[in-house]
């Protein structure tokens, strides 16, 4: 998969249990604006409905060639996934304090995919280690590039 955007704020922000690859229905226009890389994911959520996934306030921006006068940039899209897939997904959000959220957005051919992940949110002493390890991390890389 070709990668488009990747909402890099999840990986800071939540603790990743679970991923999946959804399809994302999308029109015309939508599509192209894509393939263009004018998606945002930040604050977007899944939620699941009737045994159904949706993807909301998403920013999909307008394509510029469009002559869609009320285009909604933040729409509900629907995502195409399997049902035992979503039965998972609806299985693991009774659990407290368990989200979908979407990571990434990419190319398969000529079909727009959408990684999605079932998360926990991580308390600030978890971040804080996080941005330490990633730290130690680069100092260690420096070292061992400097004796090379």
């Amino acid at each position: 998969m070709k990668l488009i955007h990747k909402n890099k704020k999840a990986y800071f922000d939540y603790e990743i249990l679970d991923e999946f690859t959804a399809g994302i229905m999308l029109t015309g226009p939508e599509i192209k604006s894509v393939r263009k890389g004018s998606v945002n994911l930040k604050s977007s959520y899944i939620s699941i409905i009737k045994g159904e996934a949706f993807l909301k306030n998403a920013n999909i921006s307008k394509y510029p060639y469009d002559q869609n006068k009320d285009y909604d940039p933040f729409r509900v899209r629907k995502l195409l996934l399997k049902k035992n897939e979503i039965a998972k997904i609806d299985r693991q959000l009774n659990t407290q304090g368990v989200t979908v959220i979407p990571l990434a957005v990419g190319l398969e051919g000529k079909y727009a995919k959408l990684q999605i992940a079932l998360v926990r949110g991580r308390k600030k002493y978890d971040k804080r280690q996080v941005i330490k390890k990633r730290e130690d991390k680069r100092k260690m890389d420096r070292i061992i590039k400097s004796y090379r």
